[in-house]
């Protein structure tokens, strides 16, 4: 396993907060998945509502709504050779706004950073962007975060959508 640790060098909480989040997107685009799954807490979730003003739960629909199990699940998919979906092979970038920190709770532990960003897939001859919103709920301090949350809200989440393939 190729492991790039995340940068030690910040110095307070909302610099390390930022680095971790960066550093969430390198993994995703590296196809680091394993590493990226370690980043989520035991209960953490990863959202995509369907309404940006949508309450959070399971009972209204959404995008995606996974747990770390289903997350784990999705995962093994993507190593799968039977995925014939992911054939040919798919890559995703993301290209990140500097997150911005919305809340944060040093006696408790709890940050809320939102982060704007651009995801370009592409698989064979076809490419696919879409624009979205993070909202990361992260838990801990500075060397030992963990996501509670991760809220991808698409720009154009009630239109049609293309299929894509990948978590953004």
């Amino acid at each position: 396993m190729n492991t790039t640790p995340m940068p030690a060098d910040c110095a307070t909480t909302p610099d390390a907060l930022k680095a971790f989040v960066y550093h969430e997107a390198m993994l995703l685009d590296t196809q680091r998945y394993d590493e990226w799954l370690s980043l989520y807490a035991e209960d953490g979730l990863y959202w995509m509502p369907l309404a940006q003003d949508q309450p959070p739960g399971d009972l209204a629909p959404s995008l995606l709504y996974e747990d770390l199990l289903l997350l784990r699940l999705r995962i093994q998919r993507y190593g799968n050779p039977r995925a014939h979906s992911l054939h040919p092979a798919v890559r995703g970038l993301r290209i990140l706004q500097a997150p911005q920190l919305l809340a944060s709770d040093a006696d408790t532990g709890q940050h809320q950073l939102r982060t704007p960003f651009l995801y370009v897939e592409t698989q064979g001859d076809t490419q696919r962007m879409l624009a979205a919103t993070a909202i990361h709920t992260i838990e801990g301090r500075p060397g030992q975060f963990k996501l509670r949350m991760k809220k991808v809200v698409l720009l154009n989440a009630d239109a049609s959508l293309p299929a894509f393939q990948l978590l953004l």
